[in-house]
């Protein structure tokens, strides 16, 4: 009897490792095959960014800036405040442009029109020709004051 159950029970182990290993093959290429399907079948990815929420890419464009200055690479409404550092020596920022470059500012080096001259906990200040002033915080929020 007990011949019997041990013989069985290989027989029925070989074969199912047997049909395993058959199978298994199979199923890879077809899995394969699925899933190349579905990558050709995928629908479109969106232009827009899903995680930027409500605003758009450069959300301090506004009406009321000139053409000229949202067409200007360099107009700091093309940027984001990404960090700053603020040491006994010297200070830094960091903005991010719409294509994702990293620029780095010291005190006193100009972004394009406007000289970096102070900085807050929460701000960045930059001096205009014009000797106005232009602000950028890390809320994307861009304004500008005769003084600061």
């Amino acid at each position: 009897m007990n011949f019997f159950k041990i013989f069985l029970t290989l027989l029925f182990l070989l074969f199912s490792t047997l049909s395993y290993a058959d199978n298994h093959g199979e199923t890879q290429s077809e899995t394969v095959s699925e899933i190349a399907q579905e990558i050709q079948e995928d629908e479109e990815v969106p232009l827009n960014d899903p995680f930027a929420g409500n605003e758009g890419s450069t959300g301090s464009l506004d009406a009321s800036i000139s053409p000229e200055e949202q067409e200007d690479e360099m107009s700091l409404y093309n940027f984001k405040l990404a960090g700053l550092i603020s040491g006994k020596d010297n200070s830094y920022i960091s903005l991010v442009n719409t294509s994702g470059e990293v620029l780095t500012l010291t005190l006193g080096q100009f972004l394009g029109k406007v000289k970096l001259v102070d900085l807050r906990l929460n701000e960045a200040i930059f001096e205009k020709e014009d000797k106005t002033f232009i602000m950028i915080d890390f809320n994307n929020l861009v304004r500008e004051a005769d003084e600061y």
